[in-house]
């Protein structure tokens, strides 16, 4: 197995960083392939701008989509851009290790998807017609790959319940899981997530530790989450409405994953 792990944390001393190489090394022992990106020790820069298409003309406009399209098609882009997308190509599985903050992910690491998922690549792929509408959700360049986030929050479990006050873990993550994640293919799995990550000693990270190398152990045999498929039934297309007899009993995020499957 292949398992490529970007980082996204400013410290290397962070419980992140030793995670993440907890992580690799385990699955090293184990006999597998691992790729880490370091994001902050390598100075990704997070910024999309008219640097990362090398085919722009000096003074032209930049329109982000066309110049990604352009760039991606011609072999154009910024090579770092190249370089990570051979990395997920390369990869069976993708860890995404970070701190959740303010509800998301680091900046830097929206600036990995934002750059490296180039117009053909990350998006723009497949026909749009009455019956088709893209392959996306499900379907697109990632697809047959698996795809983990290992998270760290600050605050209880507790607060990250279906009744806390930051919301449900499952509905903060969705927008990453399901709209970054799944989009372009990747089988997405439950994510891993350590709470009160600023209040762990070495016990509970020991404990932490274990229970993520317990995941690793049977990831390729876990299920994944059950999103529904865009173009396999479930959604009128060309709208992209889930059809009004599934759901019935959910609203929001939650209508999107399939539990009967």
């Amino acid at each position: 197995m292949n398992t490529l792990i970007v980082l996204a944390h400013p410290d290397p001393r962070s419980l992140n960083a030793a995670l993440a190489r907890h992580a690799a090394a385990m699955l090293e022992r184990a006999g597998h392939s691992v790729q880490l990106t370091d994001l902050y020790r390598s100075g990704w820069p997070a910024l999309l701008d008219r640097g990362d298409f090398l085919q722009l003309a000096e003074g032209e406009r930049l329109r982000p989509v066309e110049a990604s399209s352009v760039a991606y098609a011609t072999g154009r882009q910024a090579p770092e851009l190249a370089e990570e997308q051979a990395r997920l190509r390369w990869a069976d599985l993708l860890i995404l290790q970070f701190p959740l903050w303010w509800f998301s992910m680091p900046a830097i690491l929206k600036g990995w998807f934002e750059r490296v998922y180039a117009y053909g690549f990350g998006y723009g792929v497949g026909e749009h017609s009455e019956t088709h509408w893209g392959d996306r959700y499900g379907e697109g360049m990632l697809t047959g790959k698996r795809a983990m986030l290992s998270v760290t929050a600050g605050g209880w479990a507790s607060h990250y319940g279906p009744r806390g006050v930051n919301g449900p873990i499952e509905d903060l993550l969705f927008p990453i899981n399901h709209g970054t994640l799944f989009y372009p293919g990747f089988d997405v799995l439950r994510p891993f997530v350590v709470y009160r990550a600023d209040k762990l000693d070495a016990a509970g990270f020991e404990a932490a530790a274990s229970a993520l190398e317990q995941r690793l152990g049977t990831i390729m045999n876990e299920p994944p989450i059950p999103y529904r498929r865009q173009n396999h039934g479930d959604y009128h297309i060309p709208s992209c409405e889930l059809r009004t007899d599934l759901g019935k009993e959910r609203s929001g995020f939650a209508l999107h994953v399939d539990d009967a499957t």
